[in-house]
């Protein structure tokens, strides 16, 4: 049971200060440092209230507590029956870098199909209402889930750990690319090149615009890493690539500024 617990407490001191890292990396960025350059970026124009952002600090911290009991004890009770190795030559590098991917896809799928079904109106206000009062999310909406909404998040851990051999290094790894893309798709700015979402691999790719639609409209855009489910079971909004065209003007703040002379070979004006 100590074993557990020091466990426990490490990793999820571990994941709160990755997540109040990297949130705050962004928020700093985005929302008070190059608020200017990237006013065109912004994907809702209002920004989210003090109130807000209290808001989802306090129930991503909360949800971070609950998540990373599954990881605590992957790492302890259950070691001796999951699949987690601790060798790299056990299984070799090439095997090591397919399981990340692995991960990443297993998950994308898990939770495209458990996000649709906690959409469902009888299990919506339980388990996922919390979650979207975000309804302009900033980067501290990551992990703001409800304390049950929280649990099923956690789950892909022991699914993962229990489904194919899975190095420590590699889970911990994962837990980086999460926070990362966890923060950036609820950024509430679009970072990627406008026409992105257009291009063979960019229209696979779940965007924040994509994810910062479904907080808004409360509906499609189900996906987490992709928009594979979404494309094939035709949940993907109808107004996505308008929607990501009015986010990414070709030209930013930053841009207009080192013009003199206005073009007149295409529409005025870039944001």
């Amino acid at each position: 049971m100590d074993l557990l617990l020091d466990e426990w407490l490490m990793t999820s001191w571990g994941l709160v200060m990755k997540y109040l890292l990297v949130a705050g990396l962004a928020y700093l960025l985005c929302y008070i440092i190059l608020k200017k350059v990237l006013i065109g970026r912004k994907i809702q124009k209002k920004l989210p209230k003090p109130a807000d952002y209290q808001r989802e600090i306090g129930y991503s911290v909360l949800a971070m507590l609950i998540m990373t009991a599954s990881a605590a004890l992957n790492a302890t009770v259950l070691l001796p029956y999951n699949n987690v190795y601790f060798g790299i030559d056990t299984y070799g590098w090439g095997y090591y870098l397919f399981s990340f991917v692995w991960m990443i896809a297993l998950h994308d799928t898990y939770f495209y199909w458990m996000h649709r079904t906690i959409h469902h109106p009888r299990l919506f206000r339980t388990f996922h209402l919390v979650h979207h009062r975000s309804t302009n999310p900033s980067p501290w909406a990551a992990y703001a889930f409800h304390p049950l909404e929280a649990i099923l998040e956690g789950a892909i851990l022991p699914i993962i750990a229990f489904t194919l051999p899975i190095h420590w290094s590699a889970m911990v790894m994962f837990f980086i690319f999460s926070v990362v893309h966890d923060v950036y798709i609820h950024l509430g700015y679009e970072i990627l090149p406008s026409r992105f979402h257009q291009t063979r691999v960019g229209r696979w790719i779940n965007t924040s615009v994509a994810h910062n639609q479904h907080h808004r409209h409360f509906g499609g855009n189900f996906g987490l890493y992709f928009t594979c489910w979404d494309r094939w079971m035709g949940t993907l909004r109808s107004d996505y690539d308008e929607a990501y065209t009015k986010a990414t003007p070709q030209r930013t703040v930053l841009d207009a500024a080192t013009v003199t002379t206005p073009s007149v070979s295409g529409p005025s004006g870039g944001l």
